[in-house]
């Protein structure tokens, strides 16, 4: 199979999932703008964003942060359509305000479907997966899509819901331009709270190594007088995403445990390591979705 092939194959998975709950000039929200500068969260984003105007021919009613939401301007401006939640690897307790706003809408917003665009799970504590289990039981229309096969397992086991296995949505980016390369390799390694300690000798260090993450916000769009919350945010995250792929396009091989380096470097073409981060969530995603490409047979699975 190529790489042309597993992403396609992504591709086709996210436009049957998101046919399930939208079509066209359907009304609909989006929440949880990835208001940062992790990369990866503007590719989910900018991914959502691109299937969702594919198949409605609209923007989103409703956008916000998930310390931005409001009950009152939520409906005024989206009195009916789907609620979207960005999906992710925050569904869990790492990520705690990502999760706590999460438990708020489908505590506050009934009336209306709410669909949970693909994460990756994972709770430390099990009174946590408890919780929102009871959370989920009190709304009448809520459905969970996973990212890998240990989420889809753990959320049917526990969780009384519609759950199903989709990919990632910043496979629906496509194929991306790479630009030039200077380096041998780069190192493309997490410094937050879900990096795990690797053996120097996995990572293949060489004199021509650079080491870096991507958690530093280049210069950004400012807000034009004339544009909706919604155009602003798109273009917050296309800058991001280009930082992003202008960063992968520098290493002619890549070594990462960030699970979107992983998937860019698909859209980039470029060869690459990946690498776990602390809880299995790149091998999870690789095992379900990804491990055919040559990019990853040329280099080293997770």
């Amino acid at each position: 199979m190529t790489t042309i092939d597993v992403v396609a194959r992504q591709q086709a998975a996210l436009l049957a999932m998101y046919q399930r709950h939208v079509g066209p000039g359907d009304h609909y929200a989006l929440v949880d703008f990835p208001d940062h500068a992790n990369v990866g969260d503007s590719a989910i984003w900018l991914g959502e964003v691109t299937m969702l105007r594919r198949l409605t021919g609209k923007d989103p009613d409703y956008v916000c942060t998930w310390d931005g939401f409001d009950m009152a301007a939520f409906c005024a401006a989206s009195p009916r359509g789907t609620l979207f939640l960005h999906g992710g690897g925050n569904l869990g307790d790492i990520w705690r305000h990502h999760q706590s706003f999460r438990e708020r809408v489908l505590t506050e917003v009934h009336g209306r479907s709410i669909v949970q665009l693909p994460q990756s799970i994972h709770f430390r504590d099990p009174q946590g997966m408890a919780a929102f289990g009871a959370t989920i039981a009190r709304h009448p229309d809520f459905h969970l899509y996973v990212r890998d096969r240990p989420s889809l397992e753990l959320a049917r086991g526990r969780w009384d819901c519609p759950v199903d296995l989709a990919p990632d949505s910043a496979f629906a980016l496509g194929r991306q331009v790479r630009g030039a390369a200077d380096r041998g390799i780069l190192m493309l390694m997490r410094t937050d709270d879900e990096r795990a300690a690797h053996d120097p000798a996995t990572l293949g260090e060489t004199d021509d190594a650079m080491v870096v993450d991507w958690l530093d916000d280049g210069p950004l769009p400012s807000v034009r007088g004339d544009e909706t919350r919604a155009d602003h945010y798109g273009r917050l995250a296309a800058a991001r995403v280009d930082r992003g792929l202008a960063l992968l396009s520098r290493g002619r091989r890549i070594v990462t445990d960030r699970l979107h380096a992983h998937i860019l470097a698909l859209l980039l073409d470029i060869p690459h390591v990946a690498l776990d981060n602390d809880y299995g969530k790149l091998s999870a995603y690789i095992a379900a979705w990804t491990a055919q490409s040559p990019l990853l047979d040329r280099a080293r699975r997770a």
